[in-house]
């Protein structure tokens, strides 16, 4: 293990609870892991994660994104949309279809089955979310318009 770089501060102890206490990016990271976890679980039943059952939203309205964009949209890089999406192609949840302008560009499209965990799953969401909101005193919505700033 090296040392500090030269002339570079001590860390001290009242560094570290600084960057514990109010590092957002820990904190975001570590109420992401929980959030995950959280319905994660509620999503067991269904064969899907939340990950996927965000993905899974995206695609259930008129918008029809390329990969390129649902990655954006989803903060993903293009290697881990690409493996999420084969996992949900394998399943039968959803397809990739060729651009009717481009046949080289390919949009995801939710299969019926893929909707129909959808519908199955929103209700579940929709519940879940109504605890969280409560357990953060009514601050939900609050926070996640704070977080979209980011």
């Amino acid at each position: 293990m090296t040392d500090a770089s030269p002339g570079a501060p001590p860390l001290t102890i009242e560094l570290v609870h600084q960057i514990r206490d109010s590092c957002l990016c820990l904190a975001t990271q570590r109420a992401a892991r929980v959030l995950a976890r959280r319905f994660d679980r509620l999503f067991a039943p269904l064969g899907i994660t939340n990950g996927q059952f965000s993905m899974m939203v995206a695609l259930t309205g008129q918008w029809r994104p390329k990969l390129s964009e649902l990655a954006q949209f989803l903060a993903m890089d293009q290697a881990t949309m690409t493996a999420a999406v084969k996992t949900l192609e394998k399943r039968g949840l959803l397809t990739l279809a060729p651009d009717e302008a481009d046949g080289r560009i390919r949009r995801p499209v939710l299969t019926e089955e893929g909707r129909k965990v959808v519908t199955e799953a929103a209700p579940l969401w929709k519940s879940e979310h109504a605890k969280l909101a409560e357990e953060l005193d009514g601050q939900a919505r609050a926070i996640a318009a704070l977080l979209s700033k980011i």
